[in-house]
């Protein structure tokens, strides 16, 4: 990552989990303060044009969009050596949008997953493909591109379900270089990482607030503790010895605990010394470990927002003389100036 510009977007879901925080939160803050240590820069923004896709309703927006960036910051993103915006104080981003469109094959459009994904559940409904789709979500690519490609980045962290997204983003890239005959914008590369965990839900499903299943990470210690004891276990007793990677509470615990912790949960499971309402409660004690002290972080930020505000308007002052560079760029070719 030396030298390099590494960019993550974050999409204002609603209050995290610990699904979120150790296959996503965690990875990206550690990865950036990698990438800054070793000489590159660090861009993180607040997804919330693409959140408008799906939420309509501004108070429950602007509730999400504030959970997230506090979560961010308790857990260790530095807004003075991370560049740290949110997508829509950048004026920049929907001209550069518009100007993609222009090279943006329509077929790109028709194979995203996000589009493919609604128009396949439409169809197992009896409803027509289009059913609910809007143009926010059927260009969700092109915004993306021009959110990688306004920064000169070079390389943009992801899940496997999003490689997609940056290949498309490389792809526009290319046709507009090619048609100019000239390098107006740089081609990102992805990184996946290899070793974020999937942690799986309550009920064995992947955590996902969608399945409702997910144990919250800033909630009081009584919802919490009613997550954990939730989890779906067996009949059996105690004193019988049990496969630990066969316990659910153990497959979660695994992701969230110290490994010598994880190790003492295995052997008394293995030697039926330990029962379910003690792990339970060792995974209680884990989660509580982990986020005591970024909740604290959390609440004061969520009850001084406009210190977070002014973070987040320090990191617009940072992006916003790259993208218009990356916009004038573009203008001066498209347009002959």
């Amino acid at each position: 990552m030396s030298s390099k510009i590494v960019l993550t977007g974050v999409k204002p879901t609603g209050t995290p989990h610990i699904g979120n925080l150790l296959g996503a939160i965690r990875p990206a803050i550690e990865l950036g303060h990698q990438v800054l240590s070793e000489g590159g820069e660090h861009f993180m923004f607040i997804a919330d044009y693409h959140a408008i896709n799906a939420e309509k309703n501004p108070q429950v927006l602007n509730q999400k969009l504030k959970e997230i960036a506090c979560v961010y910051l308790a857990f260790g993103l530095d807004p003075n050596k991370s560049v740290f915006y949110r997508q829509s104080d950048i004026a920049e981003i929907p001209e550069i949008t518009t100007i993609l469109y222009a090279y943006t094959p329509k077929g790109f459009m028709n194979k995203a997953h996000a589009y493919k994904a609604v128009v396949e559940k439409n169809q197992m409904a009896g409803k027509p493909d289009d059913d609910g789709v809007n143009m926010g979500l059927y260009t969700y690519p092109t915004l993306m591109a021009a959110d990688i490609l306004a920064y000169d980045t070079d390389v943009v962290p992801v899940g496997k379900d999003q490689v997609q997204h940056v290949e498309i983003a490389r792809d526009i890239a290319g046709i507009i270089n090619a048609h100019y005959n000239k390098p107006l914008l740089k081609l990102p590369e992805y990184f996946l990482a290899e070793h974020v965990a999937v942690v799986p839900g309550i009920d064995g499903r992947k955590m996902s607030k969608s399945y409702d299943n997910v144990i919250p990470i800033f909630a009081d210690k009584s919802e919490i503790k009613k997550a954990v004891f939730s989890i779906k276990t067996d009949s059996r007793p105690m004193e019988e010895p049990k496969n630990p990677d066969e316990i659910l509470v153990y497959q979660i615990y695994q992701a969230i605990a110290p490994q010598d912790k994880v190790l003492e949960m295995a052997e008394g499971l293995k030697q039926g010394k330990l029962g379910y309402g003690h792990i339970k409660n060792m995974l209680l004690d884990a989660v509580l470990e982990a986020t005591s002290e970024a909740k604290e972080k959390y609440d004061y930020y969520m009850n001084h927002f406009d210190e977070v505000e002014e973070m987040l308007a320090l990191g617009a002052s940072k992006a916003r003389p790259i993208a218009q560079k990356t916009l004038k760029r573009l203008k001066d070719a498209v347009f002959g100036r």
